[in-house]
């Protein structure tokens, strides 16, 4: 398998070897895949959970335009 990466990558994968927490380009990539599934299943599993609430909370009184304003009022 080939993969291409930028060079800031590149410079990233080499700051990694040269601080000796890894010996080689496939060691930082296979970490890197590793974190990314670990992260990908708990957004996952945290989406789920919003979306089991919001399915659970039954149906709005409020219109769209009055949840989006309510929405900006708390952001101020």
């Amino acid at each position: 398998m080939n993969v291409s990466f930028t060079e800031k990558q590149e410079q990233y994968i080499r700051d990694q070897i040269e601080s000796g927490d890894f010996q080689n380009a496939s060691e930082v990539v296979r970490d890197a895949l590793r974190l990314h599934a670990i992260m990908r299943e708990r957004i996952i599993s945290d989406l789920k959970v919003e979306i089991e609430k919001g399915l659970n909370s039954g149906i709005s009184q409020r219109t769209p335009q009055q949840i989006l304003a309510d929405k900006k009022r708390t952001r101020l």
